[in-house]
């Protein structure tokens, strides 16, 4: 007795533990979302999931075991069983006497009834309840494999796609492939199996229950197609294979797919588990024989199997649509074969399969225990899974094989405009504007001069070596690291007068009454943030973690193409100052009146993964000050109060803390913040959006008259910028990603003030259905980007992931002539450049520089300096440059993209052959080749195409560091036009030996280089 007492006072445990565990969790969410001001959003989200899983839950449980329940009602008993099986067996051994009596035709009372079936023998029975017993085991594979990649995307976190539905092809997948590859698979199977034919009722209905989690668990998991489907958004535009607005495709059709992945699942179960019930009775096995189906068994199946029926022909309708995403041709979506073909098969199967289904279900309402139809279900069954195999594997190869390939291009030619039209606009390539540019090389010594901010803007340090240099130079403690630089532009004041006006559609974070003048300069900027994983292990205690150590401290910000001592970069801002002026040196007076500066604390970073509770009798480390420390209380907004009260309780709980309990050091005031990691607090606010990569760092006055609620102003002025992505696999025609990804909009920008931890989204393309879905969902989350203030919204750019995308994309999809396209003739590709000693693809870079074709402004003055990203084209297997893509990132003309294509009778050097020309110069080469000696080694940096006027300058940095404690300085410059290069140690030196080779200064090489002949 002792034993049951302890078994349950433990289950009372477990019970009480996890109750508390999920009150903890809820409440601690809760407050969280409050602090930041969306509890709204997370109310809906969690209670959509909680409904969602009540209710699938609850009714598969109820459907499930009330069946199985059911089933065992009408079952036959152990008598009954014994009595029919000795009545078979009497039937079968007097056969030879009832043959030569006069009676033998009026012998039926050794016969079954009417009512039931045939009996089953063991060849039979063994044959089917192995079968219905393997595919309960494939069913709990295939739906177990979609829980367990749930398992590791947290609930609150991520959107999962629809998950692949349990059809034929899915199981044949199954068979053939997975379970051939790993072995536990056929072990699982075969445990399944032998326990349901050995235990049937109690296994049956584990296993039922074990449905309603799994089934509650995915189907919870994909809410927000849920709240989609509900809320939906036309795109105006429509699908030319069934004429439907893409709003179905993208809203509509997974949420049908989830209806449809939970109902069969459900029925076929039900199905099966009832039909092994019934079969599995009466001893059968051990008899040998089955006595064949009772009038009420067969009613009961009939009934379920007219509602797996239902669901088979809804299946089969969404095949039709989903025939969209087909693979089968030369080009993504539904080809000729998939039209012709494979559509009508469909439609066929969907009515076959609701008229069985309707059948069914009128026999099972209007049952009569003899029906002469009875046998023709089990032929048109028969039938409908030849007619199965035939649709999906037969007809489309005999199609494809004798009717498409022989006239592929004929065939496929209509198929191929739909995916070019449909992908283009999924990637949003249409908006691209296409020009030929033919660089004329004319560029002279008066056009660099008047371009003289393109090339005081033209990047010489890369961001991988300015952040080798800041960890040498500027982490100042251990505890200390540079997780990133970022590229941005700022709009200075200058110390004289500037020669160049700056962009009209920048935004001057200055004073707007100052007469001083500024100019726009490119800059690499890098948060000074706290890596607690770098304090001594000895100091790693949990007052230092939790309490002390809570923050970083500001940022670096440097020119991108000036060079200071000794090859080092120079800074407008840098190390720690700690006075009354400022909390950060500045290079001089007009930088501190350009760049706001405040007191920098960083809070809520890209490495800030600890939890710290703030406003305790313990200080803050703000800085160190010399062989001192300075020391800071927090007074921001962010955080939740905990106090000495229950709260201390909750979130030691939350936060598996239990040292939370027990410290003195806590004050009715005191905080805790968590989630201060940037991308974790913004994927627990919005995880139906997709987010950049590379977050970036703003230095600016965003509430300057102290009116803006979004931005509170307390002296803090650092504020993160991080570009949001809506996407979807589901767009017709349009060929995915290798993330599998067919539609893509950069439709959101985020603000995360770096101190008060503060998120504000603004929607940036407000064209996007998708968003404006979500915008219905969660109405008070996403505003205007006119909202956003002038000095953050001068700092936006064209983010660089969606860039890659696009320009990956584009590499095929510029070809708009379906014959052009189907031969791949022009394709291109993004060409490779040397970055150290090692070739790699050339990324997308950002330049202030004005675009050739873009008109002149009024007057005679030039184009106007803009800040844009490029990236080059060469065609495939060539690496002459073939096109480069710009996108722009200014004012008004922010996020249009221009396509320059060039020339393809003439030679434009492409990366490739620039470096090729500088490598196999011998001055060059010889002089790289004794710089990489041992100790150092020589870097060739990122090779720059800058557009000036209508010709191409080629830059390319060198820097030299040493193979240990790596401290990169730039020693030379290339620079290469036309058929010249130069090497010098300045940019202006390298400029001077092209353009003016007569005063080429000494450290220069110029070589000049032979033009090849062009190439076809």
């Amino acid at each position: 007795m002792l034993w049951k007492w302890c078994f349950r006072l433990l289950i009372i445990f477990l019970g009480v533990w996890l109750f508390l565990d999920l009150v903890s969790r809820l409440g601690a969410e809760i407050f969280w979302f409050e602090n930041v001001g969306y509890v709204q959003v997370f109310l809906l989200r969690i209670t959509t999931q909680g409904g969602l899983w009540i209710l699938v839950g609850g009714v598969t449980a109820t459907f499930l075991l009330g069946n199985l329940r059911f089933a065992q009602q009408l079952k036959y008993a152990d008598s009954l069983r014994i009595k029919e099986v000795r009545r078979e067996e009497a039937g079968i051994d007097s056969d030879l006497q009832n043959f030569l009596s006069p009676n033998y035709p009026r012998r039926n009372e050794t016969q079954s009834p009417k009512s039931r079936t045939k009996p089953l023998r063991l060849r039979w029975l063994l044959p089917i309840a192995l079968l219905f017993s393997l595919l309960v085991g494939l069913m709990l594979v295939h739906y177990g494999e979609i829980g367990l990649s749930y398992w590791h995307s947290p609930t609150l976190r991520t959107i999962p796609p629809v998950p692949p539905l349990f059809r034929l092809e899915r199981i044949w997948e199954l068979m053939s492939v997975q379970i051939v590859a790993q072995a536990w698979y056929i072990a699982l199977i075969a445990g399944v199996a032998i326990a349901i034919i050995t235990y049937p009722g109690f296994f049956l209905n584990a296993i039922a229950l074990a449905f309603s989690v799994l089934f509650a668990w995915v189907i919870s998991h994909n809410w927000a197609r849920v709240l989609q489907y509900f809320t939906p958004t036309a795109f105006n535009a429509s699908e030319p294979l069934f004429g439907l607005d893409i709003s179905f495709y993208i809203f509509s059709l997974p949420f049908w797919e989830l209806l449809e992945l939970w109902g069969m699942g459900l029925f076929l179960y039900a199905f099966i588990a009832v039909s092994l019930t019934y079969l599995l009775s009466a001893n059968s096995f051990s008899q040998g024989i089955f006595p064949g189906f009772s009038s009420q068994q067969q009613r009961h199946l009939y009934g379920l199997g007219g509602l797996f029926m239902l669901f088979v022909a809804l299946s089969y309708w969404l095949s039709r649509f989903e025939l969209v995403y087909s693979r089968r041709g030369v080009t993504y979506g539904a080809s000729y074969t998939d039209v012709t073909a494979v559509l009508p098969v469909y439609t066929i199967l969907s009515v076959f399969a609701l008229v069985v289904a309707f059948y069914l279900l009128w026999r099972t309402f209007a049952w009569k225990s003899q029906s002469r139809y009875r046998k023709f279900i089990f032929y048109s069954l028969g039938l409908y899974l030849v007619v199965v195999v035939a649709a999906d594997f037969v007809l489309p190869t005999v199609v494809q094989y004798l009717v498409v390939q022989p006239n592929e291009l004929q065939r496929e030619q209509p198929y191929i405009e739909r995916t070019i039209a449909l992908t283009r606009q999924a990637f949003d390539l249409e908006v691209i504007d296409a020009q030929t540019f033919n660089p004329i090389g004319d560029l002279t010594e008066t056009d660099i001069q008047r371009n003289d901010l393109t090339i005081r803007n033209i990047r010489l340090w890369d961001q991988q070596p300015l952040l080798e240099t800041n960890r040498q130079l500027q982490q100042i403690r251990l505890y200390y690291r540079f997780p990133d630089a970022d590229i941005d532009r700022y709009t200075l004041l200058t110390e004289a007068p500037a020669e160049r006006p700056t962009a009209p559609t920048e935004v001057t974070e200055a004073n707007p009454e100052q007469t001083q003048p500024t100019e726009r300069r490119q800059v690499l900027i890098s948060a000074r943030e706290l890596d607690y994983t770098a304090v001594p292990q000895q100091a790693q205690t949990w007052v230092n973690r939790h309490l002390i150590y809570t923050h970083g401290y500001g940022f670096t910000l440097s020119p991108v193409n000036t060079v200071g001592p000794g090859g080092l970069p120079e800074y407008f801002v840098k190390d720690i100052a700690g006075n009354d002026e400022s909390a950060l040196n500045t290079s001089s007076e007009a930088i501190r009146d350009s760049v706001p500066i405040g007191q920098p604390r960083i809070y809520f970073g890209e490495i800030s993964d600890t939890y710290v509770m703030t406003g305790t009798r313990v200080r803050e480390l703000d800085y160190p000050s010399g062989s001192d420390n300075v020391y800071n209380i927090y007074d921001g907004l962010g955080g939740v109060r905990i106090g000495r009260g229950w709260r201390r309780l909750l979130f030691s709980m939350y936060l598996k803390d239990w040292q939370m309990l027990f410290t003195r050091d806590f004050l009715p005031d005191t905080k805790v913040l968590f989630r201060r990691n940037i991308k974790e607090r913004i994927q627990a606010i919005a995880p139906f959006l997709q987010f950049d990569s590379d977050p970036y760092l703003v230095s600016a006055d965003a509430n300057p008259e102290n009116g803006n609620g979004d931005f509170p102003s307390n002296g803090n002025y650092l504020y993160w910028i991080i570009d949001a992505y809506t996407t979807s696999d589901r767009y017709p025609y349009s060929d995915t990603t290798n993330e599998e990804i067919n539609y893509i909009r950069n439709s959101v920008k985020i603000v995360i003030d770096a101190y008060h931890g503060t998120v504000n989204f603004y929607i940036a393309d407000t064209r996007d259905p998708i968003i404006q879905t979500w915008s219905k969902i969660f109405p008070n989350t996403f505003k205007p980007l006119s909202n956003l203030p002038p000095t953050l919204l001068s700092h936006i750019r064209y983010p660089v992931d969606y860039f890659k995308i696009q320009s990956e994309r584009l590499m095929t999809y510029h070809m708009t002539d379906p014959q052009v396209f189907y031969n791949r003739e022009d394709q291109w590709q993004i060409p490779n450049e040397i970055y150290g000693s090692e070739a790699r693809p050339v990324e997308p870079y950002y330049l202030i520089t004005s675009l050739p074709t873009v008109p002149f402004v009024e007057g005679d003055s030039p184009r106007t300096e803009e800040f844009i990203l490029l990236l080059p084209y060469t065609p495939r297997q060539r690496s002459n440059l073939i096109a480069w893509l710009a996108a722009r990132s200014d004012g008004e003309n922010y996020g249009k993209l221009l396509l320059y294509v060039f020339p393809k009778e003439r030679l434009i050097f492409g990366p490739e052959q620039i470096e090729a020309r500088i490598n196999q110069d011998p001055v060059i080469s010889q002089q790289i080749s004794l710089w990489n000696r041992q100790g150092s080694r020589a870097v060739q940096g990122n090779l720059l195409i800058i557009p000036i006027e209508q010709s191409l300058l080629y830059v390319e940095p060198i820097y030299l560091e040493a193979t240990q404690n790596r401290l990169p300085t730039l020693v030379r410059v290339i620079v290469a036009f036309e058929n010249r290069i130069v090497m010098a140690p300045t940019l202006e030196q390298a400029l001077e030996g092209i353009f003016q080779p007569e005063v080429t200064p000494a450290p220069a090489i110029i070589r000049p280089v032979e033009e090849p002949a062009p190439t076809e």
